[in-house]
């Protein structure tokens, strides 16, 4: 499609009310289209539709906008489940109004696109993949899949949810994506929660970090150890590796004459992950910055390496040092797909080739998405 080419037109304001074509998906949950020479990010629309926006907020690089009024709907939009979704409510979901298999298509569509355009792969690379957003188990609706939701209460002691870019809280009172047993502001919260992953518990305290879908945790699993292929007696690195998660299973895999550093920031994890592999003794707990613990010592390069970063990514300084290292497998556990097309342009320009890819809906309703990828020498 043609773009604009006449200059951009520094008028718009917020509030500022007009018709548009929706054209594509980005990253972040928004649609995309065009106005008076200006690209807008709208939220609440599908590509393919013609919606009646408001501009909700404007600066040199960016217009946002809310679709307040459908013109064309798409046959992918449904009602959403929540009465507090929609333009100028609660910010946890973006795709309510999306059924299910086109919200996976929308995440799909991210995902090539950020590997196109930030890793430099052609559609020959990414067709070999055969990339799909795959749906989790349990929860065929979307809803009640979250272990986790961070209740708020404001100074006037209204409790809910917060509003999309925004500290102000609407009373909701209810989250159709949470597990039943915490869908309410008034759900009795345990200080700690028993999670079963395959044949091995941990316990989590509600504040610290363990992932939000009950059922990713195995598939993630399942996917790292299908991809990393760990042998009795090799030696694996578990970089940010939270509660030790995939530190137990690749400590299984190499036995008592292998050994796994896992390597982690946090003292709970870390306090989590000694407690939950003490059965471990091959895998050695290090609480680091993983930066620190790779750049303070001469390791010597192990057989494999697992990287579940934060949402940044592992970033290009980082990710240049493990790379020179030739490490023959790595495993990145990636959160966001940008992110982690932009470490995989480090990598390739290394001589790395993505060899597997696999991605998980483990947000169904929201724009986010899980990826797992296999990086070989």
């Amino acid at each position: 499609m043609t773009r604009p080419t006449k200059a951009p037109d520094t008028s718009l304001r917020v509030g500022d009310r007009f018709p548009i074509q929706v054209e594509s998906i980005a990253h972040g949950g928004h649609a995309i289209g065009h106005h008076a020479g200006r690209t807008i990010f709208v939220r609440h629309a599908i590509p393919g539709e013609r919606v009646e926006v408001v501009v909700t907020a404007v600066n040199r690089k960016i217009v946002r906008a809310d679709a307040v009024a459908v013109i064309d709907a798409s046959e992918d939009r449904v009602a959403p489940p929540c009465p507090w979704t929609g333009p100028g409510g609660c910010g946890g979901c973006d795709f309510q109004h999306v059924s299910l298999a086109r919200q996976r298509d929308l995440k799909r569509e991210v995902l090539v696109s950020s590997l196109q355009r930030f890793a430099g792969l052609d559609d020959a690379a990414i067709g070999k993949l055969g990339i799909r957003v795959e749906e989790l188990p349990g929860h065929p609706d979307g809803r009640g899949w979250m272990t986790r939701v961070r209740w708020s209460r404001d100074d006037a002691g209204v409790v809910g949810l917060r509003r999309h870019r925004s500290h102000e809280v609407i009373a909701v009172d209810h989250c159709v994506l949470a597990e039943p047993s915490i869908d309410s502001p008034e759900a009795v919260v345990s200080p700690s929660t028993l999670r079963r992953v395959f044949d091995r518990t941990w316990e989590i305290p509600a504040s610290d970090f363990w992932q939000v879908h009950e059922g990713l945790p195995e598939a993630l699993v399942g996917t790292v150890m299908e991809m990393a292929q760990p042998r009795a007696g090799e030696h694996w690195w578990d970089l940010y590796s939270g509660a030790g998660l995939f530190a137990a299973f690749i400590g299984t895999a190499v036995g008592l004459d292998g050994r796994v550093d896992a390597v982690e920031a946090s003292p709970s994890a870390v306090s989590i992950a000694r407690s939950a592999l003490s059965d471990l003794p091959q895998v050695v707990v290090h609480e680091a910055d993983t930066a620190a613990w790779i750049l303070g010592a001469d390791h010597e390069a192990p057989d494999g390496v697992i990287l579940d970063p934060p949402r940044a990514g592992v970033g290009e300084q980082l990710m240049a040092t493990l790379t020179s290292a030739e490490i023959p497998r790595l495993v990145y556990v990636a959160c966001d797909p940008v992110a982690l097309a932009r470490d995989l342009a480090v990598a390739r320009a290394a001589g790395y080739r993505l060899t597997a890819l696999r991605s998980f809906d483990a947000f169904p309703m929201t724009h986010h998405l899980e990826t797992v990828a296999l990086l070989s020498r």
